[in-house]
């Protein structure tokens, strides 16, 4: 008899607590979002407004405040995030304050191909539209190329790691064979870069290069650097 009494208040209490749990989802499903909450997590400059991440997870709504908690379906505001061309990565979410908040990772331009219209090449060799937001300082990319220059990505990831080629390099020539000129800031010297390959080797022999004509100050006396063979810089005058 004790045992059938405690199976029946061990039944009632899990009836008790459904209902309770039951009752605070509706309730809490009910409320209205607080507040928006938007953060870019990468370094970049926003290539987006905060108005068009607005617009894109309230959609119909006039103003964050006015959407029910119920009505929210953050896997589809996601995929509208993620289908915006600044945007390489999205997560929504709802905190216990009751504020929608939003993580955007923003595509990263490392290059700029010039182009009709011109477009960047983003990290990951992907294309990219110009931002009416902002213009991200990177090379300016030039020539020929079947692939829309991803072929060239690896090296631009290079010279954005390099502190002095970053500054140096501003703008990249491909030929029809596939061989690189680099144009310099603030000097006339052509540099033939050729393939791209061999990058981290090529880039210490011109700092080697650039290092020593800049001591003795005949820099500016030469008109081409060629960095296509191994360990050597074969330098013209002009």
């Amino acid at each position: 008899m004790k045992r059938s009494l405690d199976v029946i208040k061990f039944i009632l209490l899990l009836v008790v607590l459904a209902f309770l749990f039951s009752f605070t989802k509706k309730r809490n499903d009910a409320r209205k979002i607080s507040k928006l909450e938007i953060q870019f997590v990468d370094e970049n400059s926003p290539f987006i407004t905060f108005n068009t991440v607005n617009k894109l997870l309230i959609q119909n709504h006039e103003k964050v405040t006015s959407i029910g908690k119920e009505t929210l379906v953050l896997k589809e505001m996601e995929e509208r995030l993620r289908k915006n061309p600044m945007v390489r990565d999205a997560q929504v979410y709802v905190s216990v304050n009751g504020a929608l908040g939003a993580k955007i990772e923003q595509r990263r331009p490392i290059g700029r191909v010039s182009a009709s219209p011109d477009y960047y090449l983003d990290a990951d060799g992907e294309m990219m539209p110009l931002s009416t937001v902002y213009s991200a300082r990177v090379p300016i990319i030039s020539g020929t190329s079947k692939n829309n220059f991803n072929e060239v990505t690896a090296l631009l990831l290079k010279i954005d790691e390099d502190e002095f080629m970053k500054q140096m390099v501003v703008g990249i020539n491909r030929s029809a064979d596939g061989s690189l000129d680099f144009e310099l800031r603030k000097t006339e010297l052509k540099l033939l870069f050729g393939q791209p390959e061999n990058i981290t080797q090529k880039f210490q022999n011109f700092k080697a290069f650039y290092k020593k004509t800049k001591q003795d100050s005949t820099l500016f006396g030469y008109k081409m650097a060629n960095l296509k063979f191994d360990n050597q810089v074969i330098a013209t005058k002009k």
